[in-house]
């Protein structure tokens, strides 16, 4: 048990204990807003944390009820899939801690700690390692490396972390603790944060100071611009005939869509968004054209490859978004690029960076350019095309009567049967594609498609972490079959905790998007399809897998309801996602889908290189189609 000290300036706790409790007494302050940094810790114990972090967290719970609340996970990647998913809903405000034991536990947080820094969003992983002692050496599910015997498997979060630290003494924990927790709260830094725990450092004991363990304020910092960058960033758009604002996720964590609705009214400038970026304006404004670049809309992509000063507001300027730079053609084109985070503010050589909070600048650049407006020519055009992409969007929509619907179909009766603070959630296969497309986002949190890393099996997971940040709001997790026979196991979480989330499983027998890709590149599906092996050695034939994942959501205590193919299966998708939302408790809606129907070609590319010489006429034809696309690639120095 912990003690206090003669003169109660110290207490006498494990290293696990009072890493616990400092966890949970940090707050992040936001202006007016003041929340817990640490809400909750998710945790899978085994040897290496269950009697360090574990016996911490129990004793705590005891102790304290309720200031750091456990919640179980089934999988290791799955709890941080979740943090992430909270964390976007509290706009980077907040997440949660994971702790895992050794080896193969923590390892199992790798990919979730690169989904988190490549997203840009916090998480805080408290990974297990063996004996810093090295005494019982080598102990079970410790990695051995002859070159180099200090090795753990911790190691490998190196290059995913924003930080990263390891407690090979007790002492170290007070500076690595509060370094952890400035890279979590720091806008320009923020992402995977990793404490690595050797397993009986966490037990060891210390004399902890009692300032340690008090409440602690991290003030969001919101940087203004700088006088002579702003001036120049205005400067260039008041000398542009046709500029664009392309809107990233640092537009909604920097709670800023107010203010880009503003400067887009006030001077006329349309918007194209990436898949982070999707709800910084809702879909029926006037300036805004959609999703922009390999998977955006006719509209935005049109607008794009004309602007002539592109205004990139808090994106990170992925290959999708800039369609792997051939969705910019202007050959004088200038990037304006404002970020709070000076490596993206400086993306594509451009010399009028803004380092600076999305909502501060655009506040600064509204009232610079007060007397700006786009010519009355370019606000035609950008009418003219947001309203003949709105009717391309109605008529994917609309249900043909096929027994197996295309994914737009899809799409549309779950739009329609979802109301406004919905939040779709999804990532992998080729629903991001046709959401950022397709979906008609309506709140600025309602899009939720993790797309920096896309990582398949991410969207149950990430949907129960959006239903924990904002719990007063209807999730509806979209999910193909390929990505949810992925890591589908949190659905057990929902049952146990008594969260509600709706799952829409499309059932595709494969790979939708891989597939499609497979066929761009001459590849012909190979290997895309869930089929049985053939003599051959083949999986390219018509014999599908019998697999039931309605059964398997069934046998999680999941409520399913499946609609069954046939004229009326759009319809009856439709009344089905409206049931499911009117339970109290997670279904799941299993909806089988044609592959082969795509949402309206959005006029985007992707790079992805074909083999310059093959014996496949399909592969030699891709070949040729890949030549002209990439003659379109520029450098985008401006």
């Amino acid at each position: 048990m912990s003690r206090t000290s003669t003169h109660g300036q110290t207490r006498r706790m494990t290293v696990g204990q009072a890493l616990v409790e400092f966890l949970a007494n940090q707050w992040t302050v936001d202006g007016d807003l003041r929340e817990r940094t640490i809400p909750g810790i998710f945790g899978i114990f085994g040897h290496g944390n269950v009697a360090g972090v574990g016996q911490a967290i129990k004793q705590l719970h005891v102790d304290q009820p309720g200031l750091l609340p456990y919640h179980q996970a089934r999988n290791e990647q799955a709890m941080v899939h979740e943090a992430v998913g909270f964390a976007r809903m509290h706009r980077r405000r907040a997440t949660f801690a994971a702790t895992a034991s050794v080896g193969p536990g923590a390892a199992n947080m790798l990919t979730a700690a690169a989904l988190a820094t490549t997203n840009r969003l916090p998480a805080l992983l408290l990974p297990s390692d063996t004996f810093a002692t090295r005494t019982t050496d080598p102990v079970l599910q410790q990695i051995e490396l002859p070159h180099d015997t200090s090795i753990q498997v911790t190691d490998a979060f190196r290059p995913l972390s924003r930080y990263f630290d390891r407690v090979e003494r007790p002492e170290q924990l007070f500076s690595i603790a509060l370094a952890a927790m400035r890279v979590l709260t720091d806008p320009a830094e923020t992402g995977a944060v990793t404490i690595a725990l050797p397993e009986d450092v966490q037990a060891e004991q210390l004399d902890v100071p009692l300032a340690f363990l008090q409440p602690r304020e991290w003030h969001l910092r919101r940087p203004v611009p700088e006088h002579g960058p702003l001036a120049r960033a205005v400067a260039a758009i008041r000398a542009a005939e046709r500029p664009l604002v392309v809107a990233g996720g640092g537009v909604l964590y920097a709670g800023a869509e107010a203010e880009l609705r503003a400067f887009a009214e006030a001077t006329g400038i349309p918007v194209g968004t990436s898949q982070a970026g999707g709800g910084a304006l809702v879909w029926d404004h006037p300036q805004y054209l959609g999703g922009i670049g390999a998977t955006g809309t006719a509209a935005a992509n049109a607008i794009a490859a004309q602007a002539d000063v592109v205004i990139g507001i808090g994106t990170r300027y992925s290959d999708f978004t800039t369609a792997s730079r051939t969705a910019f053609q202007d050959p004088d084109v200038t990037f304006v690029n404002v970020n709070v985070a000076a490596f993206d503010a400086h993306k594509h050589g451009s010399q009028l960076p803004v380092i600076a909070d999305a909502r501060e600048a655009l506040v600064a650049l509204t009232e610079a350019l007060a007397t700006f407006s786009v010519p009355d020519t370019y606000a035609t055009e950008i009418a003219d095309r947001k309203r003949s992409w709105d009717a391309q969007v109605d008529a994917a929509f609309a249900p043909t009567g096929r027994a197996v619907p295309g994914q737009p179909e899809i799409i549309g009766a779950v739009q329609s049967a979802t109301d406004p603070r919905d939040v779709v959630v999804q990532a992998a296969g080729s629903l991001p594609g046709d959401l950022h497309k397709l979906w008609r986002v309506r709140d600025a949190l309602g899009y939720h498609v993790e797309y920096a890393f896309s990582c398949m099996g991410y969207e149950i997971a990430g949907g129960l972490g959006v239903r924990r940040g904002a719990p007063d709001r209807d999730v509806i997790v979209m999910v193909g079959d390929g990505s949810y026979l992925m890591l589908h196991t949190e659905l057990v979480t929902a049952v146990a905790e008594g969260i509600k989330i709706v799952v829409v499983l499309v059932q595709n027998n494969g790979f939708a998007s891989i597939g499609h890709l497979s066929e761009t590149v001459g590849s012909e599906r190979y290997g895309t399809r869930y089929r049985y092996r053939d003599g051959s050695g083949s999986f390219d034939n018509d014999d599908v897998l019998p697999v039931d994942l309605a059964a398997n959501a069934r046998s999680y205590g999941v409520d399913v309801i499946e609609v069954e193919p046939g004229p009326d299966a759009i319809h009856d998708l439709r009344q089905a996602v409206r049931r499911a939302k009117a339970n109290d408790h997670t279904t799941l809606v299993h909806v089988t889908a044609d592959p082969l129907v795509y949402a309206p070609d959005g006029d985007g590319w992707w790079d992805v290189p074909v083999a310059a010489t093959s014996t496949l006429p399909s592969t030699q034809a891709a070949r040729a189609e890949y030549e002209q696309q990439v003659a379109a690639q520029r450098p985008l120095l401006g």
